[in-house]
């Protein structure tokens, strides 16, 4: 799914996230608004079952409340602000949905689902009922750090493209995702544990490959000159004022 054929696509990690509060629906407009064709995100099950838009298990860090977001109702969390801690400019974000997202971003935006913490499969079950009902499936990834959860997602919705996460410089890259006995449609590796010819051997061997999240300068050249897939990294400006040059 890389939109500009054999282009490096631009991943906004959790929207524009060096210059907005992230997992906002303000950071993910900015995000789009300087180039990004994809948007990286991560969600948690509320204790009414909603798809909360958040990094952290809690709310602590990111918002102007405390506690963990599987003991708040959508309607408890929704009340909170999620942009002040950033910058007052972005005061009353909300911590979002994720269906205000996939309502908010344009179909030909690639959208980029990390599960980060499945505590019931309630969870599995709601992100496939979203998935379905906005028309989602040909454009999102799944991924997660706990690849058991994207097997069963993927069982259970075969059409779902899951992506792996991971931290290790495996002897073969390609061949851990071939491991899961599953169609795998791309890795996420931490960037600095990833050679060029990794890389090569997964996409030559139909996998995607999208590294995170890288921020500077030299290491997104290198990045691009190692021919990714795709780049998901907190400055997308950044890096299409980069790949623009190139």
């Amino acid at each position: 799914m890389q939109t500009n054929g054999n282009t490096t696509i631009i991943i906004g990690h959790r929207g524009a996230a060096g210059e907005a509060p992230e997992n906002t629906l303000g950071s993910f407009g900015l995000a789009v608004e300087q180039g990004a064709e994809a948007l990286e995100l991560d969600i948690h099950e509320s204790a009414d079952g909603a798809l909360i838009v958040c990094h952290d298990a809690s709310v602590d860090r990111t918002t102007n409340g405390q506690g963990l977001i599987s003991q708040m109702t959508q309607e408890e969390l929704q009340q909170l602000d999620a942009g002040s801690w950033f910058s007052p400019h972005f005061a009353g974000e909300k911590l979002p949905v994720l269906e205000e997202v996939f309502a908010l971003i344009p179909h030909n935006i690639l959208i980029n689902i990390e599960v980060k913490c499945a505590y019931s499969s309630r969870l599995e079950q709601r992100l496939l009922e979203l998935l379905q009902q906005f028309d989602r499936l040909h454009n999102v990834i799944v991924s997660s750090f706990d690849h058991k959860i994207l097997v069963r997602l993927k069982q259970a919705e075969p059409v779902l493209k899951i992506g792996l996460l991971y931290v290790a410089n495996f002897q073969n890259h390609r061949k851990m995702a071939e491991a899961t006995g599953v169609e795998v449609y791309s890795l996420h590796p931490q960037y600095r544990l990833l050679e060029a010819e990794d890389v090569q051997d997964a996409i030559q061997n139909g996998l995607y490959v999208y590294p995170y999240t890288i921020n500077d300068e030299e290491d997104l050249r290198k990045a691009l000159d190692a021919g990714v897939s795709g780049i998901i990294t907190d400055y997308p400006g950044r890096l299409k004022a980069l790949r623009d040059t190139r």
